[in-house]
């Protein structure tokens, strides 16, 4: 299970640094991909082999799912860990989410994102003021 917040850089190669704590789960290969909020999602490549059934079970009459399957699948990218726990980060998806060279990594159960650090900074800043809201909206799941 991904949880917690780190901060890494991005080398001028391009290259990211994951989270020691991570690196085992990754069994040294994943996939990333767009994600939504401008930033991008590493999925162990167990737990991408399930969200790309669910992509391709949507009905592809709908366009909101034609249009969701075609960002999430196209954007898609193997990726290796290298010795040293790094990947390379393909250059569409970094300028996707406005990457520079500060990233925040986050561990999400059973996914991680990768934000800029200042849209992080602003992103969680903004949400942390609201969660009292959310979490009362997302009473009817249960949660």
């Amino acid at each position: 299970m991904f949880i917690g917040e780190y901060k890494h850089t991005i080398d001028n190669k391009k290259r990211l640094a994951i989270p020691s704590k991570f690196r085992k789960e990754l069994e040294g290969k994943a996939v990333i991909t767009r994600g939504l909020d401008s930033c991008l999602v590493i999925y162990p490549l167990k737990e991408w082999e399930k969200m790309a059934k669910k992509l391709e079970n949507l009905p592809t009459s709908q366009i909101e799912a034609r249009n969701f399957a075609r960002i999430m699948l196209s954007g898609a990218s193997e990726v290796e860990l290298d010795k040293l726990g790094r990947i390379l980060v393909p250059d569409f998806l970094k300028n996707y989410a406005f990457l520079k060279k500060n990233a925040a990594i986050l561990g999400l159960s059973n996914r991680i994102e990768i934000w800029d650090e200042e849209k992080w900074e602003e992103y969680r800043q903004k949400t942390e003021m609201t969660v009292g809201d959310i979490a009362e909206k997302l009473k009817e799941l249960g949660v």
